[in-house]
């Protein structure tokens, strides 16, 4: 909702789906019209061609599900989500991925260094990204976004008070709301497509440092962290957010 009041406030006629009808007809009488649309692993309804039709851009960030393990075949969904898409002609997508489909044994990563998935949800996400990026009928760019704070959200909320957490000196993979639609809005604006962007602020704190400092800032519990032995974590670099885009990020984690 956020990124589709301020491209409707830039101007853009912005148009986006939900899976419950009463809640598109609430949010269409905002001025942003609404189409349900739900997609499955046996098919999409709803009304995906009236949402697809005279579309220049489409921005998908449908949340993949995967965290629950509840079996689901996200790459089956977009596969067929996909096949609505290049029936409807649509040239330039922007698929929201996750910095999650690299695995932590790969240490300091940019876009310049291929995923090696290892778990189930990992592997779905970079298979639906490939299905994007390699069909013939779209300009796609993948945008993996790092983990999102802004507005009311903010990890530490759930970490706070907790003892015992493990990684602690892992660095941190954050991006703040602002920067996630400053990002979206640069490729579309520079027309960046064919490319794929590590969405992350970069600076990467320790776990332990960050939350503690986030914490005591808003006045919360610490969490508390157990001591481990030293281990590889990933930290996300990009490369072509200065070199595409030449974007400049407008919340640092400090902020």
């Amino acid at each position: 909702m956020a990124f589709a009041a301020h491209m409707k406030n830039l101007g853009y006629t912005v148009k986006g789906s939900v899976t419950d009808a009463a809640k598109a007809a609430r949010i269409s009488q905002q001025g942003i019209v609404t189409f349900p649309v739900l997609i499955g692993e046996n098919g999409v309804s709803g009304m995906p061609e009236a949402l697809l039709s005279e579309t220049d851009v489409l921005v998908i960030m449908i949340p993949p599900g995967l965290r629950k393990n509840t079996g689901a075949n996200y790459a089956l969904k977009m596969a067929h989500f996909l096949h609505h898409i290049e029936r409807a002609t649509i040239e330039k997508v922007i698929l929201i991925s996750s910095t999650a489909v690299y695995d932590d044994t790969q240490g300091v990563v940019t876009e310049k260094i291929a995923p090696k998935p290892q778990t189930n949800a990992a592997k779905q996400l970079f298979e639906v990204e490939q299905l994007f990026f390699n069909s013939p009928s779209l300009q796609a760019s993948i945008v993996r976004f790092g983990g999102l704070f802004g507005g009311s959200r903010h990890p530490v909320r759930f970490l706070a008070g907790r003892e015992n957490l493990s990684n602690g000196e892992a660095p941190v993979n954050l991006i703040h709301r602002d920067d996630c639609i400053g990002i979206l809005k640069t490729i579309i604006e520079q027309d960046q497509f064919g490319h794929i962007f590590n969405a992350v602020a970069p600076s990467h704190p320790t776990k332990k440092e960050y939350y503690k400092k986030q914490a005591q800032r808003m006045q919360l519990t610490p969490p508390q962290y157990a001591h481990e032995d030293e281990s590889t974590f990933k930290t996300v670099n990009s490369v072509h957010l200065d070199d595409l885009l030449h974007y400049s990020f407008k919340v640092a984690l400090e902020d």
